[in-house]
């Protein structure tokens, strides 16, 4: 009995704490005390609320549309190819049509955009070898700016015209490569395009030996002339203040490249005012992929 009046006077009191009929007291605390509580984190919150706004809209003004505010950019842009292939490794078999035909579909959507009669529409025949400098006036933006013509045209026998299969069912293969954009970038000096150089990379074989495919590799050719990309098409303005720009391009076909055998191919541009890339950072101004050419 003694345990079950106990029961009853606890259960009582929780009742009585929650709500307390005589003091009209809620959780202990009366209507007005909860009132100022409640006002209390309201006012705390709006005000939390209102310095994350300030800070935000304060921020926003110190932003430019058009390019960073603040740049901290590598020395040496990037670079990339096309066709990627899978993890940079370019692998077909030249009977085998099914094998390089993803690789030519990657190929001719990825250059639509640079068809002759779509570059005479959208963008300007300019003088090569020189800087196609377009700087504000002041407050005033000289938006949307023009940009130069890259044509198809211009990689020859990489174009996809010519040969549409772009030497893949020949054992020729085209690899196309683009550095990457980075606003205001000055990449030459004294008329001096940069230009791109592929050969054999050395990799390691064992504990202290390295060998290289120069032996597998062969002749190359490259499109356009020298493999440069001409100063015509920098500085680059950002994709918002020059919505046309179309990224120089330079190809580089393999003309005899040994067949059944893994190639590593590492591609680097060379210029006279971008720094050469460092082993830190790999794909600093180059780009490694392995090639392999099956003849069944």
């Amino acid at each position: 009995m003694s345990g079950s009046k106990e029961d009853r006077k606890g259960s009582g009191e929780w009742r009585e704490f929650f709500w307390n009929p005589r003091t009209h007291e809620l959780l202990g605390r009366t209507a007005s005390s909860w009132g100022l509580i409640l006002l209390f984190y309201l006012i705390f919150y709006l005000f939390l609320a209102g310095m994350f706004a300030l800070t935000m809209y304060i921020m926003l003004l110190t932003l430019d549309d058009y390019k960073p505010t603040w740049q901290d950019r590598l020395a040496t842009p990037g670079m990339m190819i096309r066709p990627k292939g899978d993890q940079l490794e370019i692998t077909f078999s030249v009977s085998s049509t099914e094998s390089w035909d993803g690789l030519v579909t990657n190929l001719n959507s990825f250059l639509s955009s640079y068809n002759d009669s779509y570059q005479v529409q959208t963008n300007d025949n300019c003088p090569p070898d020189q800087y196609f400098i377009q700087e504000d006036s002041g407050e005033v933006r000289n938006n949307p700016k023009r940009s130069c013509q890259f044509n198809r045209t211009m990689l020859e026998d990489c174009s996809g015209i010519s040969d549409r299969f772009y030497g893949y069912n020949r054992g020729q293969p085209c690899i196309l490569i683009k550095l990457n954009r980075v606003i205001g970038m000055l990449p030459g000096k004294d008329g001096q395009s940069p230009y791109v150089i592929c050969g054999a990379k050395s990799y390691k074989v064992g504990k202290d030996e390295w060998r290289e495919d120069s032996d597998k590799i062969g002749p190359l050719a490259y499109y356009p002339p020298n493999g440069t990309f001409n100063l015509m098409y920098y500085p680059y303005y950002g994709k918002k203040a020059q919505v046309n720009y179309t990224q120089p391009l330079v190809a580089v076909k393999f003309l005899n490249a040994s067949m059944n055998t893994d190639i590593n191919v590492e591609c680097k541009v060379t210029s006279n005012t971008l720094a050469d890339g460092s082993e830190r950072d790999k794909f600093a101004g180059r780009v490694s992929f392995k090639l392999r050419i099956n003849d069944k």
